[in-house]
């Protein structure tokens, strides 16, 4: 059973910050086409606020029927439309894909690469990642980078492949987090903001390529 016009939806968002991934927010159903579903913009049901989503993320959704019953599925944000209001295009499942269990199944991995970033012309530096998936990365810096929650960086992540290849990646990123760590160091938690389909796809390779290193140990 596919969700219909007017019905709730309700969803958590791929993150590499814990927190954020475990907020939930809900969004009517504007309408139903064969390949997207068009909702509002979701809302934070504890603090009110809206969500600001971004082409490429995923999400975890779930849909209430009859009887209490939740059905989950996941999915991605395809684009935006600005009629009246405006809404935001998501992928519409195969209705084989719904399902009465959730399924978190977002890839992230701990993972060390180089990650140049650039706050300004007057700051860039180079660190390391200490996690990464498809959604976004974390890495560590000096407990002197004015990294601020809301904050958006340009980055070039250096990825190894098995193959030998090695890729950089552009993107840029919006800080959803920052940890000050015992150290003094700082662990910034970012959302990929704007990064082409093609680099995402190497971030989720590089990904599946980790997660099968890790599970052989």
């Amino acid at each position: 059973m596919l969700p219909k016009v007017n019905q709730m939806l309700f969803i958590q968002i791929n993150s590499i910050d814990d927190e954020e991934a475990r907020q939930e927010y809900k969004s009517r159903i504007a309408d139903v086409s064969d390949t997207y579903i068009s909702m509002e913009v979701p809302m934070n049901d504890k603090s009110g606020k809206l969500k600001r989503l971004y082409p490429g993320d995923e999400l975890s959704v779930y849909f209430i029927t009859e009887g209490g019953m939740k059905n989950y599925f996941n999915s991605s944000v395809l684009g935006f439309s600005d009629d009246v209001i405006r809404l935001v295009l998501i992928k519409k499942p195969e209705p084989e894909s719904i399902t009465k269990v959730q399924r978190r199944n977002f890839l992230r991995v701990p993972a060390i690469l180089e990650i140049a970033v650039k706050f300004s012309e007057q700051l860039q530096f180079v660190s390391l990642t200490d996690d990464v998936g498809g959604g976004g990365i974390s890495f560590l810096c000096e407990g002197y980078v004015p990294a601020e929650t809301g904050c958006t960086v340009e980055c070039w992540l250096l990825v190894p492949f098995k193959s030998g290849l090695i890729e950089h990646v552009p993107f840029k990123s919006e800080i959803v987090r920052v940890k000050v760590l015992e150290t003094g160091k700082k662990q910034v938690m970012m959302r990929f903001s704007e990064i082409t389909d093609r680099e995402r796809q190497k971030i989720i390779r590089y990904c599946f390529e980790r997660q099968f290193d890790i599970r052989k140990r």
